[in-house]
């Protein structure tokens, strides 16, 4: 059986303080979490029902070991999921400092595994025939991930649902000049993209909102999906049938998860065929909900809450 949804980009732990608005040297406490968006995607969209996998790699160390027992905890397969002797497990610390600040910390050196994805070690069958593959832009930060995404997304040949994650993390980049030719190609190979300002900007050159959508059309997606922080998110199709959703009000406590519950139910409701509006505002409620909630991958929500916080027009 086909999955659902294949993701494949960044794995890691998040290590987040238990303290609220004290600064990293003064934490004393810490919970441990699975991390990194595309994995985070697919926990998501596996906590709504679908069944989903992730292709990336961990160190061949306790915390690879933890990483793969939580993927199986929250119902991810992990068939794809394989040890890089001599690199470490990524971790990610932050601080929160609600409700708009979240400084983060990679610690993702020498070199990350998941960036040591390579091509020749694809299911590339499996990878065609999933209803949704998504790919992130930091897996063409380095080869040979790059290598590697590029010609996944080459022989799924924009099958079914191909979604790129715009993931700009500059501290991954020398420059974002370095970065556009290689989100070029994707682009020209994905019908989804989704990104924030700042993203869509390394992509394209633009930042107005309905201009960057244009653009993200014209380079070769189907479907644009601008995230705008306050001012909610902007969604945008080659048909010509647009939805503009404002953010739901929410209680921040830890932003940093947010987009990978607007992901995971992005996902979610293209699978179910739901009118692009409708769409916008379930994974809108998906990311205010998350953003309420210290963690990410544990904290992704129930069909159940996202109906509960659509209907109420708020995250309670």
């Amino acid at each position: 059986m086909a999955y659902d949804l294949i993701t494949m980009g960044r794995i890691g732990v998040d290590l987040y303080p238990l303290q609220t608005s004290v600064p990293l040297p003064q934490v004393t406490s810490f919970g441990k979490f699975l991390g990194g968006s595309a994995s985070n995607v697919a926990v998501a969209a596996a906590r709504l029902g679908r069944r989903t996998a992730v292709i990336t790699r961990t160190g061949d160390d306790p915390f690879g070991t933890y990483l793969h027992e939580a993927l199986r905890g929250f119902g991810v397969d992990d068939r794809w999921v394989t040890p890089v002797p001599g690199l470490p497990t990524p971790v990610t610390f932050c601080e929160v400092f609600p409700p708009d600040d979240f400084p983060l910390y990679f610690y993702r050196q020498p070199k990350a595994p998941d960036l040591e994805i390579d091509a020749h070690e694809l299911d590339l069958d499996a990878i065609r025939d999933a209803r949704v593959f998504w790919v992130t832009g930091t897996g063409l930060s380095e080869e040979p991930s790059r290598t590697a995404t590029l010609a996944a997304l080459a022989h799924r040949a924009k099958a079914g649902t191909t979604v790129f994650d715009l993931d700009w993390r500059p501290m991954f980049w020398t420059d974002p000049d370095a970065a556009r030719p290689f989100y070029t190609e994707a682009l020209r190979q994905t019908t989804v993209a989704v990104g924030n300002l700042d993203e869509v900007e390394v992509a394209t050159g633009v930042r107005e909102p309905h201009a960057a959508a244009r653009a993200l059309l014209d380079a070769g997606v189907e479907l644009a999906v601008v995230k705008q922080g306050p001012k909610g998110v902007l969604a945008v199709n080659g048909a010509g049938e647009s939805a503009e959703v404002p953010p739901l009000p929410v209680n921040v406590l830890n932003g940093l998860g947010a987009g990978d519950a607007f992901g995971g139910c992005l996902v979610h409701g293209l699978l179910a065929g739901r009118d692009l509006e409708t769409v916008m505002r379930h994974a809108n409620a998906a990311g205010a909900i998350v953003a309420s909630r210290l963690e990410c991958s544990s904290a992704m929500p129930t069909p159940d809450e996202i109906e509960a916080a659509v209907t109420a027009g708020a995250v309670q």
